[in-house]
């Protein structure tokens, strides 16, 4: 109960739950989580292009060669890239910063993969065709933390004259323009388009 209670999102009774849960179960289930846990530290490791978690060398969305490898998607942590993944409309590649810019909690931009994100586009696609990457979407998450990050990162792709995009944000389809604050409909309103 002790090792569960420390898992996020795991209170003292939930932990209680899930150690009754696992005596009652079978040693077939019971055994199948625990080398589970074992594989996800052992055998998981960074995808040596885009640092997504993979078994291989490099991860499924790098090793496709049907994907569009000269537009990087550059995402915080791989939940993000599941998130963007989860639409299917993104055909482009990732790259996972694996965190943000965050000073007051002590992590600067040499602690996340920035400089490896500056090489991937110096270099091409950091698997030696030396393909030239033509777009970086900047798809942190729309937090102060977020924006500092796109911000470094933009200002240290523009010398290399790259295309550098951010994600769009505003209101969300099916809202209403009444129940949406201050924020949204400012942002609504500065990322407007065509119609």
């Amino acid at each position: 109960m002790q090792e569960l209670g420390q898992l996020p999102g795991i209170g003292a009774r939930t932990a209680e739950r899930l150690a009754f849960h696992l005596l009652k179960a079978s040693d077939e289930d019971a055994l199948g989580l625990a080398e589970a846990i074992r594989d996800l530290k052992t055998l998981i490791h960074p995808c040596r292009v885009c640092f997504n978690p993979t078994e291989g060398d490099v991860c499924n969305v790098c090793g496709d060669s049907r994907r569009d490898h000269t537009t990087i998607c550059v995402v915080e942590q791989p939940k993000d890239l599941l998130a963007i993944e989860s639409t299917g409309s993104y055909q482009g590649v990732y790259h996972v910063l694996m965190g943000h810019i965050a000073p007051l909690d002590g992590i600067e931009a040499g602690d996340l993969t920035i400089d490896a994100l500056v090489a991937r586009v110096r270099t091409g696609l950091g698997d030696g065709s030396g393909e030239r990457i033509c777009e970086i979407i900047l798809a942190t998450n729309p937090t102060v933390s977020g924006d500092g990050t796109s911000l470094h990162i933009a200002s240290l792709l523009e010398p290399l004259g790259v295309k550098v995009t951010r994600l769009a944000r505003g209101l969300p389809t099916g809202g209403q323009i009444e129940y949406a604050n201050k924020t949204i409909l400012s942002d609504a309103i500065n990322e407007r388009r065509n119609f």
